[in-house]
């Protein structure tokens, strides 16, 4: 009710309720639950249900960018894959994943890779700096935060290096995550010392681009690609442990991959597709390109990349394939969890199927609203049996899955709503008993440093906590 309005005034409000409500109820890809929860926002607080659901409601990006994302997607030519390479999976339940993964970009699987997992953070970076170094062709990195700490100045330097040499360097940094970097004057020295430095979705006039979009849409995406055959993939933004714009959690725990191989080139895809977007200039003759040496690797590797241009459930549809595969064990570590219906009854089902199931999710999250809203699925996901863990030595940020110490999926995206829809994110599914098993020992190594959570944890967190946490669930497809 709005009595306080004039009545022309209720007349018109209550008319633009009435359109929001159908527009709630008519939008394409909105589960029931996200359906009702904007409902029921609406119809409390009418005013303010109608400007929230016009600013958050709906994954709005601006018709341009829109019509310039499909126009890329649809002449980038997409790498060479290797024919029959999933045959030599010779495993009928770890087919599907793959399968499905590469509908999501039409990029067929590779063979022949190499990748190792780097030992810490700041390995990962002295490595990819030594990369940078030797580079001979080009350097593109893309990145959601990029901090002005001792590791994101180092990678700053080594790009300055190797483009006063003559290499090509490219870089994409988010306009929210490394807004501070892109401001300062070591952005300003990459720019004048010849590295073509871009801004992803910028966001300029706040209002304007509520207007025409979301402010919230961002670049999630951590890739660094040199010359055509090495990719890094994985959770670490080009930052210091100690994460110092938010020091309270360090440190911030991650885990990062080198490849080398056909897979290279495929990360490359994804670049290039966010590059020209970005208004770079045309490089797509990389990817009809032969890779400039092939990795004597046996890798089974599947690049994926989602965002809010790709099918709605990419994502989850992904990892929910893969968890569906297990047979024996299951590994899962992530910094937020908020999944929707279909990925946590693909954990609660593998859990009660008789797998191994184990979850490691951080003891304190950067997010108290998150946090709140993981805990809210405690209850759930322990009842079916799983194993559920908590780390408590800084904040677990690795975005890992193990599947039967077989099968493997690394790389930048939560399990949450916001990776799911709002993200622009890439993920490599990997198949590689090697592999997976320095993965799952990456794994095993947080779960020791980590609390179980018991049954007799969640009956402790009180009534009213456990309201909180459920109000917080409820509205998680709101916010």
């Amino acid at each position: 009710m709005l009595p306080d309005l004039p009545i022309p005034v209720q007349v018109v409000v209550y008319l633009a309720e009435i359109a929001v409500l159908i527009r709630v109820l008519v939008r394409p890809h909105r589960e029931p639950a996200s359906r009702l929860a904007w409902i029921i926002v609406i119809l409390a607080v009418p005013l303010l249900g109608i400007v929230a659901y016009l600013i958050l409601g709906e994954t709005r990006i601006s018709g341009r960018r829109r019509e310039r994302g499909r126009d890329v997607d649809a002449h980038l030519p997409r790498p060479k894959g290797d024919e029959g390479c999933l045959r030599t999976l010779q495993d009928g339940p770890h087919d599907a994943p793959f399968e499905l993964a590469r509908t999501i970009n039409h990029l067929d699987p590779t063979c022949r890779n190499a990748a190792r997992v780097a030992p810490d953070s700041n390995a990962a970076i002295e490595d990819i700096v030594a990369d940078i170094d030797a580079a001979q062709q080009h350097v593109h990195i893309c990145t959601y935060i990029w901090l002005e700490d001792r590791n994101g100045l180092a990678v700053k330097d080594a790009c300055i290096r190797a483009a006063k040499r003559g290499i090509e360097v490219r870089i994409l940094a988010d306009a929210l995550g490394s807004r501070q970097l892109i401001g300062s004057r070591h952005w300003r020295e990459m720019r004048d010392s010849r590295c073509q430095v871009r801004v992803a979705l910028s966001v300029g006039n706040p209002l304007w681009t509520l207007i025409r979009g979301r402010v919230d849409l961002r670049n999630h995406r951590k890739m660094t690609v040199i010359d055509n055959r090495i990719t890094w993939c994985g959770s670490q933004n080009i930052a210091d442990p100690d994460f110092r714009i938010k020091p309270r959690y360090a440190p911030w725990v991650d885990i990062m991959t080198r490849w080398e191989g056909p897979v290279a080139q495929h990360v490359q895809y994804l670049f290039v597709s966010d590059w020209i977007a970005e208004g770079g200039d045309d490089i797509r003759a990389l990817l009809a390109a032969d890779p400039t040496t092939a990795a004597e690797g046996h890798i089974l590797a599947q690049v994926i990349g989602t965002g809010p241009t790709a099918s709605f459930d990419a994502m989850p549809s992904s990892f929910s394939e893969l968890i569906h595969s297990a047979r024996d064990e299951l590994i899962v570590t992530t910094p937020y969890f908020v999944p929707d219906e279909q990925l946590l009854f693909a954990l609660t089902s593998a859990a009660r199927r008789g797998v191994k199931t184990t979850l490691i999710v951080p003891g304190r999250c950067d997010s108290r609203f998150v946090g709140a809203t993981a805990r809210s699925y405690y209850e759930d996901l322990l009842k079916a049996g799983l194993d559920l863990f908590e780390y408590r030595h800084g904040l677990l940020h690795s975005k890992t899955m193990v599947v039967d110490g077989k099968v493997g999926l690394i790389g930048s995206a939560n399990l949450d709503r916001r990776s799911f829809e709002l993200n622009f994110e890439n993920n490599i599914l990997f198949a590689d008993e090697t592999l997976a098993g320095a993965v799952r020992e990456r794994q095993l190594q947080y779960l020791a440093d980590s609390n179980r959570i018991t049954p007799e944890d969640v009956a402790n967190f009180g009534f009213f906590r456990r309201i909180w946490q459920n109000l917080l669930a409820t509205m998680s497809p709101v916010l």
